[in-house]
C-alpha cells in the first residue's frame, strides 16, 4: 500500500511541474538569459585580446566588463539554486577564468587602518596624475584655484596634468605657485589648435624631454616621455592623455537615465553612441600601438600614467600595460574608478611601472570634483638590487 501511496505521489507531483506553465516560461526566459550572458562573459574576456577595428562589440562589452560578471554570477547562483548543474557548469568555468581579472576593478579591503599615519620612508617618490579639464570642473566652473590647492596639499615630486590650459595667463601662475618645480609643457601649439598638451611639473632634474611619440597629429591625444634623475637613477615618465571616447554628458545622461526606453529614436541613438565608441577605440588602438612601441624601446626605471580613456579590460590597457605592474592592483582598495560620470564605474586613468620600481600606496582623491576626472595619487620606490 505505502509503494502505492509512493507512486502516486511522485506522478502527481510531476504533473503538477508540468502543468506549472509560468514556471516553465520563467525557466526558459532564465535557459536564454544564461546563453546570452555566457556568450557576453566570453566576448569580454576575449576583448582585451581583439582590436576594436573588427567589431564593435568587443570594446562595449570591454566597457560594462564588472557589470556583466554580476549579472553572469547572479544567473550561475540561480542554477546552482536550482540544482541544475549541466546549466551552471560552464558559467562557473567563464566566472573562474573572469575572476583572474577582477584586482583590476577591486581589491577587496581585508584589514583596515584607523588613525594610522603611514609613513614611506626616504626614497619614496609620489606621483600625482589628474585631467584637469583645460581648469574646468564638470558644470563648466573655473577650477585653477582648486588645482592648485590640491597639488600643494599632496605634495607630490612629480605632477602629470593632462588637457592642460596653456591660452590662459593662469598657467604662467601655475609656474609661479609651484616655484619649487621643474617644468616641461609640450604640444604647445597655437590657439586654434585643437591638441590639449600634457604639462609635468617636477621637485627632480630634468635630463631630457621627446616631442610627441604619436606626432603632430590634430585630434585629442598626445603622449611624451621625460627623464628624470631620482637619487643615482634615471627615469622616464610617460604622461599621456589617448584618444577620447567622444561619450558627451548627454550621452551618459541618455544611456544612465534608460532615455533610450521611451524614445522613438531610440535604437538610431544607441546606434550612433554605439558607432563613435567603435571609431575612437581605434584610434585609441591605434596610439597605444605606437606608445607602446617606444615603451617597450626604453631600458631602465619607467613610470607610464595619464588619462587612457579606456577600462582595464580593453586592447588599449593591455598593450601599453604590457610586461609593467599596476598601481591599483599593487596596492589599491576596494573599487576603483576614476572617471566623473557614467554613473562612477570607470577607471580609465593609471599609473603603470617597471620591475625597477615597487609600489607603496594608491589613492584616487575622490574628494575632488575639479575636473570630470579624479586626480591619482602613486607613493613609488625604486627597488635596490
Amino acid at each position: 500500500m505505502s509503494r502505492e501511496y509512493y507512486d502516486d505521489y511522485r506522478h502527481g507531483a510531476s504533473r503538477k511541474r508540468r502543468k506549472s506553465l509560468p514556471g516553465s516560461v520563467f525557466n526558459g526566459v532564465m535557459l536564454i538569459l544564461s546563453v546570452a550572458t555566457g556568450a557576453a562573459m566570453i566576448v569580454t574576456l576575449l576583448a582585451p585580446f581583439v582590436h576594436p577595428g573588427r567589431t564593435w562589440i568587443f570594446p562595449v562589452l570591454g566597457l560594462v566588463a564588472p557589470a556583466v560578471y554580476v549579472i553572469t554570477l547572479l544567473v550561475t547562483l540561480y542554477w546552482i539554486i536550482r540544482w541544475r548543474w549541466r546549466i551552471a557548469l560552464p558559467l562557473v568555468v567563464l566566472l573562474l577564468a573572469g575572476l583572474f581579472k577582477v584586482p583590476l576593478f577591486l581589491k577587496p579591503e581585508l584589514r583596515r587602518h584607523y588613525g594610522e599615519e603611514t609613513s614611506f620612508g626616504r626614497g619614496a617618490i609620489t606621483l600625482l596624475t589628474f585631467n584637469v579639464r583645460s581648469f574646468y570642473n564638470d558644470r563648466g566652473q573655473w577650477s585653477f584655484d582648486g588645482v592648485t590647492e590640491v597639488i600643494r596639499r599632496v605634495n607630490p615630486d612629480i605632477v602629470c596634468l593632462q588637457e592642460f590650459n596653456r591660452t590662459s595667463s593662469k598657467a604662467e601662475e601655475l609656474d609661479s605657485l609651484l616655484s619649487d618645480y621643474d617644468r616641461t609643457v609640450v604640444m604647445e601649439g597655437n590657439r586654434r589648435d585643437p591638441v590639449f598638451p600634457l604639462a609635468l611639473y617636477t621637485k627632480y632634474r630634468i635630463l631630457g624631454k621627446s616631442h610627441s611619440i604619436l606626432g603632430p597629429m590634430k585630434q585629442d591625444g598626445q603622449s611624451v616621455w621625460v627623464d628624470l634623475l631620482v637619487g643615482d637613477d634615471t627615469i622616464r615618465i610617460f604622461n599621456n592623455h589617448l584618444h577620447s571616447t567622444a561619450i558627451t554628458v548627454h550621452d551618459d545622461k541618455y544611456l544612465s537615465e534608460h532615455q533610450f526606453l521611451t524614445d522613438t529614436a531610440g535604437g538610431a541613438k544607441i546606434k550612433n553612441i554605439f558607432r563613435r565608441f567603435r571609431d575612437n577605440s581605434m584610434l585609441r588602438a591605434a596610439q597605444a600601438d605606437t606608445i607602446a612601441r617606444a615603451i617597450a624601446a626604453t631600458p631602465g626605471c619607467k613610470i607610464v600614467c595619464g588619462d587612457f580613456n579606456d577600462t582595464p579590460m580593453s586592447y588599449t590597457y593591455r598593450v601599453m600595460a604590457q610586461d609593467l605592474d599596476d598601481a591599483f592592483r599593487a596596492s589599491g582598495k576596494g573599487y576603483s574608478y576614476t572617471f566623473r560620470g557614467f554613473m562612477d564605474v570607470l577607471r580609465i586613468d593609471y599609473v603603470l611601472y617597471s620591475e625597477d620600481l615597487e609600489c607603496l600606496d594608491y589613492q584616487v582623491l575622490y574628494d575632488v570634483d575639479l575636473s570630470d576626472h579624479y586626480p591619482v595619487v602613486v607613493r613609488l620606490r625604486p627597488v635596490k638590487r
